[in-house]
């Protein structure tokens, strides 16, 4: 079932400047819920400031695999990395 759908992962840009990845199959749902304090402990304690990357996925177990290898990344990787791809 889950195969069938598009799947995101993405990077939140928190208030205090780290960032949060994570997976959804509806990124504006899921953003609203983390500007909402309800996404996740992480980005309610550290607030959100914007979303600032994502990227599509057709299979799951894609999507899952790229989350975990983004979340393994230090803050300054992520960091680094934005800032290069997007001229940020």
């Amino acid at each position: 079932m889950f195969k069938q759908w598009r799947w995101y992962v993405y990077i939140i840009e928190c208030k205090d400047g780290t960032y949060y990845t994570g997976r959804t199959w509806n990124i504006n749902i899921r953003y609203e819920q983390h500007s909402a304090g309800n996404g996740s402990a992480y980005t309610a304690k550290h607030g959100v400031k914007a979303l600032v990357y994502y990227e599509e996925h057709f299979d799951y177990q894609d999507a899952c695999r790229r989350e975990l290898q983004i979340k393994d990344w230090s803050q300054e990787k992520k960091k680094t990395i934005l800032i290069d791809k997007f001229k940020l």
